[in-house]
């Protein structure tokens, strides 16, 4: 249904992210795939959907003059929030241990916000999801790093991965944000842009 309403237009994903181009395709979605790189700091005093906002603009700057009268260009970015502090990717396995350990028994936020740029417009969504993890042992913990290595990941985890079948307890929100996208306003604005 949406691949007839963008036949006009070309989407550029600007994400190297496989689960996001997965999800791209399973939207069904014709797009190209552009990449530059950016570096990501943020002011100090952003909080929460502030950041993820804030990121996902800035990924877009790098594009913004070169794109074409009929091509949108999309860019996200993907915020883990617990603790009034934004746990990014982990440097290293130690890093990635602390991360997992405050995350242990009790619930987060992952924000992703995404941003949609035409040669004329710009505009900006995202959305929360709460999510809760039992309490993980040590031995969890290390096994899931040693064997998952997740420092392409806010937070150090991915929900699809092994931490996520026997961590996760509960969640709040939209599934696929944890993952890096949130699909439901990716379709929803787009038709909103194009209809």
């Amino acid at each position: 249904m949406l691949t007839e309403e963008l036949k006009q237009f070309t989407i550029v994903l600007a994400s190297g992210s496989p689960r996001r181009q997965q999800f791209f395709k399973e939207l069904g979605l014709d797009f190209q795939i552009r990449l530059k790189s950016v570096e990501e700091i943020y002011p100090e005093h952003l909080k929460r959907e502030e950041i993820s906002t804030y990121l996902a603009v800035l990924k877009a700057s790098v594009h913004k003059d070169e794109l074409g009268e009929n091509e949108i260009l999309i860019t996200s970015d993907t915020v883990v929030w617990h603790q009034d502090k934004s746990l990014a990717k982990a440097v290293d396995a130690q890093e990635a241990y602390e991360m997992l350990k405050t995350l242990s028994n009790g619930w987060h936020e992952v924000i992703t916000s995404v941003c949609f740029t035409t040669a004329k417009d710009q505009r900006t969504a995202y959305a929360i999801t709460k999510v809760k993890f039992k309490n993980l042992s040590d031995d969890e913990i290390w096994y899931y790093i040693n064997n998952y290595h997740p420092f392409d990941k806010a937070g150090a985890y991915g929900i699809q991965e092994w931490i996520g079948h026997i961590g996760v307890t509960e969640i709040q929100g939209s599934y696929n944000n944890v993952m890096g996208l949130p699909t439901h306003i990716v379709y929803k604005t787009l038709i909103s842009m194009v209809s």
